[in-house]
């Protein structure tokens, strides 16, 4: 077959657009990860000042220990702030160039990374300048960015890009909410247009780190003490805004890039995002599914939706702006993408549980141990992942003023001034509304949010259970006399039956085993192994206690749902029109059930997953192509539920492997943008640990049957 269904969707050259190093030998860039240092101050009455520019750097100073550095210990991990646009000092700057700006809010500033080579940054700079004509508007003019390189350690100084500003003029016809959509689009059209030529080597780099008619971004590989040295706009006492958001970077197993130093566009993180290659996957099936009359149609310019290459942090921020730019509230567009633990809560109101159950039905969520700051010029403010695993906290003044940053103490506040401080709770989020002056509590965010539509109406007439399903005809029966040639078909041992199956099923736990294993490595060993055991966990590391969904039923959940995914950018009853699980193993009952569905979104059909013994390894991979295709026949022709089923193995049928058949049909249905119209549903005797059933999940399974194990 001309493709691997078990590769991660990004390519090695991919990871060269941030330099990070190209995979070899036993490193990966794909596994890296971060953990860091966040923060904010603002102004809650949304008065500018350089008082707040040299707050956040103070903030940043003193989260310098949750930063890091390297073999050279004036090379950090990245810093960085971002701010309100300071248009008195862009407009003086301007000026001496010979141009002038228009007002607030009608030009954007594109802060960029380009080439130090003069003939690649003339072709990156005269790229972006087609694209910004050919979307109706006019670059005014460029401003190299004054920098001092001696400010940086050795090793920042060998990859510094040049760094310089892009002015662009609104256009009459365009209004000032569009111009900020219009801004997104000619980004992303310059990604794509350059991004090719990096991968060729006609353009060593090139990223914008921010573009927009509202904030803008100084980042870099550094330590906090060298931005503002580095910077020297940030000196400028005429550099003023009314909120900073800060960005301590620690990589905690990450390779540290200019590109990837926070904040980004619209967030800073400080955490892991664990169910990061699922969430990547899932944003570019959506793609085939996505629409916006914000966007006139065209908003496939944009595609990918997640720019290869980015850290976990990168890849939230792209998701979160492709919401905002859909028209989304920003604590909407967060909730969706980080919401709080909702269905097992009692004094959570009814309409506030429908508001999450719908998005649940929609999409998922983000999930990993996360503390974020997030603002978009206006609003700026902090959510926390539903377990509560990182530390935030906050102060607010008399006068108006409000820090929050991963730690008390950032900044020196005299008793008498302090209003009030507290911790961010898990789930809750803290919202500064500089245009409005005020802060925007928790309740009240989440009301107005439950009561925008009419969430729980919607669900009502449109989601269905599996009880409510028509009981089946039949259901397979235990088949005794067979069951140890099955047993011995599928990999069982005797050590799966004592150690795991038998504590799982008296006791309804878990086994618990030593991290001492000593077994053999899948991948060295000599004895045939299950696919299933050529993988391992991929788990937060930093500070985070054992949890799983049954001992912690409060703030996690198993609950699934089956059905066509809908468009993220819209609202519609449709949305929700999805079959619920309360977990996403299903009893041969409810598989049956599900089976002899006849008609409408629910409508199944089995596909055997099944090769010829006798064919051998070609055999398998005729097999794999052809289940590809016949998942896609169904697709195309109208079923939306896919069981991938190795029931009737004999002697001369043996059974794909699920997860791979799984994951084959996955990709494969991806590639032809058909993903999000079908559930795929694994009937498989394999299964029968919890990480199997993890794996399966993880590679797009909405629902397990393991037909063995529960025999």
């Amino acid at each position: 077959m001309s493709y691997n269904p078990l590769q991660n969707s990004m390519s090695e050259a991919q990871f060269s657009l941030n330099g990070l190093p190209a995979k070899e030998g036993l490193y990966d860039p794909a596994f890296e990860h971060d953990a860091c240092g966040i923060g904010f101050v603002a102004n809650v009455n949304g008065r500018r000042g350089h008082d707040i520019i040299e707050k956040g750097i103070q903030v940043l100073l003193n989260l310098e220990h949750r930063g890091a550095c390297g073999c050279d210990p004036d090379t950090g991990d990245g810093a960085g702030l971002t701010i309100q646009i300071p248009h008195e000092f862009y407009e003086r700057e301007c000026r001496l160039l010979g141009y002038t700006l228009p007002e607030p809010g009608h030009y954007g500033v594109g802060m960029l990374f380009l080439p130090v080579e003069h003939t690649q940054r003339l072709l990156c700079e005269g790229i972006i300048e087609g694209i910004v004509r050919e979307e109706g508007q006019r670059v005014l003019g460029w401003r190299d960015v004054p920098v001092d390189p001696s400010a940086l350690g050795w090793l920042a100084r060998t990859t510094v890009p040049f760094i310089c500003q892009v002015f662009i003029a609104k256009s009459k016809r365009t209004s000032e909410e569009a111009f900020e959509r219009k801004l997104y689009t000619i980004r992303k059209r310059a990604e794509n247009a350059i991004r090719p030529m990096i991968l060729d080597g006609r353009v060593r780099n090139f990223y914008a780190t921010s573009m927009s008619a509202v904030t803008v971004v100084y980042k870099g590989l550094m330590l906090a003490k060298q931005i503002k040295a580095f910077y020297k706009d940030l000196s400028d006492r005429h550099v003023v805004s009314a909120l900073a958001l800060v960005h301590q970077r620690f990589s905690t197993n990450t390779f540290p890039s200019w590109e990837l130093a926070h904040p980004f566009r619209y967030i800073a993180h400080n955490g892991e995002i664990n169910t990061l290659k699922g969430n990547v996957n899932w944003m570019h099936a959506r793609e085939s599914v996505l629409r916006s009359p914000l966007f006139n149609g065209d908003l496939a310019r944009t595609f990918p939706i997640v720019s290869p290459g980015g850290s976990d942090s990168a890849n939230f921020d792209n998701a979160l702006e492709l919401l905002l730019q859909g028209g989304r509230w920003l604590p909407h567009a967060m909730l969706m993408l980080i919401p709080e633990a909702w269905s097992t809560l009692p004094h959570m109101s009814a309409d506030l549980k429908a508001f999450y159950e719908y998005h649940a039905s929609l999409m998922e969520p983000w999930d990993g141990p996360a503390a974020m700051v997030f603002t978009d010029g206006r609003l700026v403010g902090a959510i926390l992942d539903r377990n509560g695993l990182r530390p935030c906290r906050y102060t607010v003044t008399h006068d108006g003023f409000v820090v929050l940053a991963s730690e008390t103490g950032v900044l020196p506040i005299k008793p008498e001034d302090v209003k009030h401080k507290d911790r961010l709770q898990p789930g809750r989020m803290f919202l500064v509304d500089t245009a409005e002056g005020r802060i925007i509590e928790d309740g009240e965010i989440k009301d107005r949010l439950a009561e925008r539509r009419p969430y729980k109406k919607w669900l009502e007439e449109n989601l269905v259970t599996i009880e409510s399903l028509p009981e089946p005809p039949r259901v397979h029966e235990p088949d005794h006399e067979t069951i140890l040639q099955r047993q011995r078909m599928f990999g069982y041992t005797d050590e799966d039956l004592r150690i795991v199956l038998a504590p799982m099923a008296t006791a309804g736990e878990e086994p618990v085993g030593s991290m001492g294993n000593d077994a053999a490595l899948a991948c060295l060993s000599d004895k045939p192994r299950m696919l299933f055991d050529y993988f391992k966990q991929l788990f937060a590391q930093v500070t985070n206690p054992p949890i799983d969904p049954i001992r912690e039923e409060l703030v996690m959940s198993l609950v699934s749902y089956i059905g066509k995914e809908g468009n993220i950018l819209d609202e519609t009853p449709k949305n929700c029109h999805t079959l619920k699980l309360s977990h996403p193993i299903l009893s041969n009952r409810d598989l049956e059930k599900l089976r002899h569905v006849k008609q409408g979104d629910f409508l199944a059909v089995t596909l055997p997953a099944l090769f010829e013994v006798a064919a051998g390894g070609p055999g398998l991979e005729k097999a794999l192509d052809a289940l590809c295709q016949k998942a896609n026949d169904a697709a195309r022709g109208g079923y939306p539920v896919l069981i991938l089923s190795d029931r009737g193995g004999n002697q001369d049928l043996a059974p794909i492997p699920c997860l791979l058949a799984l994951s084959a049909v996955h990709h494969y249905l991806i590639r032809e943008k058909l993903r999000t119209q079908v559930a795929l549903i694994v009937e498989s005797g394999e299964p029968r640990e919890v990480m199997h059933f993890a794996l399966l999940i993880g590679y797009g399974a909405s629902a397990i049957n393991p037909y063995l194990a529960f025999e």
